[in-house]
């Protein structure tokens, strides 16, 4: 029999209807010291124990919240610090997959995919042109099959109801747009090609961020740096890495979403996890593309190289798909080969052969892939998620992909409440919009509504915050909140502070490795480290005071 549960007066602010947020979205080191105080002293148990704090992790951690049930989500380092942050930050339709034969998969990811440009993150989800360029190195038979991909890729848009004017139809081009599109193409012998649609994440990590603090506005306690163990299917001990001791959390449902790790929690999950390679580069190494090139590998009509144009003024070259067996490392390390191999396979396409010279940084993320007992590649295992609880008692929540993380939340909840009997009012992200969104429930900061931002505002900005753009610049106490933190680099010294005040961000290397992004290029880094660690300190110390 279902538990009679109500759900709790602060999430049904006077004069409005139920699921609304309430709670304020800002995570802090202030907050976080409060609600582990509060935890430490709790003799109830919490409804969902959710360990990770990727895409898969948070979006748990939202969809539970909005529901009503109290909430505990736990993560040994920081959010988006796992394979979250090393995506191609594609917001995928599913066409490889309709392609494998996988037609459910194929689906899902339109439709999420739909949910996500329209209504839960479209301002962090734009459409980007994607070209097959008619270059002598792409055959007949790839510019045909190609050219099909893209014909059924715009049959799972529409079976998803996306429209064309979020996602424009495929078409033919011809050789001037393709190189007003992406100038470095290879001249001699271009035909031009076939332009797509897909969607694009401004920043993958900055997706997680927002779920975390939209989870928290639904009454979620967030809390980073806090490390696992002793995980049973009635909770786990959390010991806080910053010195704080630790706290025997104990839970209705314990969530296993930590990815690639999910092994080290449960010993009865086996995890194949495949390597997926990245290269950035200056944008103005391919001329400033304004849409991404799509290279098929040598010989193959499914498997691509992509150049994706990025914020900061960079573009990312990727990816591979490679077995990465042995233990997992924190943080992995692209192989020389990898390398060498999206380079060469790029260059096919382009007036000048890209080298090692032009790769100004590269990051590698391993997919967290069941291990199904099979030998072939890694490239064939389902991309379909597994949620089940475990012989261990854990609700493990696996596989999937970064487009489909909110159907994976709702199907860990859903079995949630069904395992543990708590009332459940049923599903409610696919409408609910992240903070940040235009009509999103969740306030801008704690009391205001969101509001349209400023026109004056940086467009780099109000891509990366969408509604919360202009409060980010209106609560800065630094000085010079609208100037650069370095030469070169758009991100303004306010963001610097938000990260800290509002966005979870405990040191430097969170902002600078998760929040912006300016460490996925070593020279950046350097350039911003001293403006953002003095910034970091000055907001740190806020919160103490």
């Amino acid at each position: 029999m279902a538990r009679t549960r109500r759900t709790p007066p602060s999430l049904i602010p006077a004069g409005t209807g139920s699921g609304v947020a309430a709670h304020s979205p800002a995570l802090n080191a202030g907050r976080r010291s409060r609600e582990l105080d509060a935890l430490a002293a709790r003799t109830e148990p919490v409804d969902l124990l959710v360990i990770g704090g990727g895409v898969t992790g948070a979006g748990v951690a939202l969809d539970a919240a909005s529901r009503g049930l109290s909430v505990v989500l736990a993560e040994a380092h920081d959010l988006a610090f796992g394979t979250s942050r090393w995506s191609s930050k594609l917001v995928h339709g599913g066409l490889r997959y309709l392609a494998t034969g996988d037609i459910a998969v194929a689906r899902e990811s339109a439709v999420e995919r739909h949910l996500l440009m329209t209504r839960v993150a479209p301002h962090l989800v734009r459409s980007l042109p994607q070209l097959l360029p008619f270059v002598p190195a792409v055959s007949a038979k790839q510019r045909v099959f190609g050219s099909l991909g893209m014909g059924m890729g715009d049959g799972l848009r529409m079976l998803a109801r996306t429209p064309g004017d979020v996602l424009a139809h495929p078409r033919r081009i011809g050789r001037d747009e393709a190189l007003r599109l992406a100038p470095a193409l290879r001249r001699d012998g271009l035909k031009g090609g076939v332009l797509s649609h897909d969607g694009q994440l401004v920043d993958d990590a900055r997706l997680v961020v927002a779920l975390a603090r939209t989870a928290a506005a639904y009454g979620a306690t967030v809390l980073t740096r806090m490390r696992v163990s002793n995980a049973d299917a009635d909770g786990a001990t959390l010991d806080d890495a910053t010195g704080g001791g630790s706290v025997r959390v104990h839970a209705r449902v314990v969530v296993n979403a930590a990815g690639v790790w999910a092994g080290e929690l449960d010993p009865g999950i086996r995890m194949r996890p495949s390597r997926g390679t990245h290269l950035v580069l200056d944008a103005a190494a391919l001329g400033h593309p304004t849409a991404a090139l799509t290279v098929p590998h040598p010989g193959s009509i499914s498997r691509f190289v992509f150049a994706l144009p990025q914020q900061l003024g960079r573009v990312v070259v990727g990816l591979t798909d490679e077995d990465a067996p042995g233990p997992v490392p924190d943080v992995p390390v692209p192989q020389d080969s990898e390398i060498d191999f999206l380079l060469r396979t790029v260059s096919t396409a382009l007036e000048r052969s890209l080298g090692r010279d032009d790769v100004l940084g590269a990051f590698a993320g391993l997919r967290p892939l069941i291990d199904t007992g099979g030998d072939g590649s890694t490239a064939d295992i389902s991309r379909r998620h597994h949620v089940a609880v475990s012989d261990a008692g854990l609700l493990n929540v696996l596989g999937g992909k970064l487009t489909t993380y909110r159907a994976m939340a709702r199907d860990a909840v859903d079995l949630a409440c069904r395992h543990a009997g708590l009332a459940d009012p049923g599903c409610r992200t696919a409408s609910l919009g992240l903070v940040g969104a235009l009509g999103s429930a969740v306030p801008v900061d704690g009391s205001r509504p969101a509001a349209v931002a400023r026109t004056e505002l940086p467009v780099s900005l109000a891509a990366r915050f969408g509604a919360e753009a202009s409060a980010v610049l209106d609560v800065a106490r630094c000085a010079d909140p609208a100037e650069l933190i370095a030469p070169g680099l758009d991100v303004t010294r306010a963001e610097i502070e938000f990260a800290v005040l509002a966005e979870g961000a405990l040191d430097a290397d969170d902002v600078l490795d998760r929040r912006t992004r300016i460490g996925l290029v070593a020279a950046d880094r350097q350039l911003a480290h001293a403006a953002v660690a003095e910034i970091v300190d000055e907001a740190l110390a806020q919160q103490s005071r």
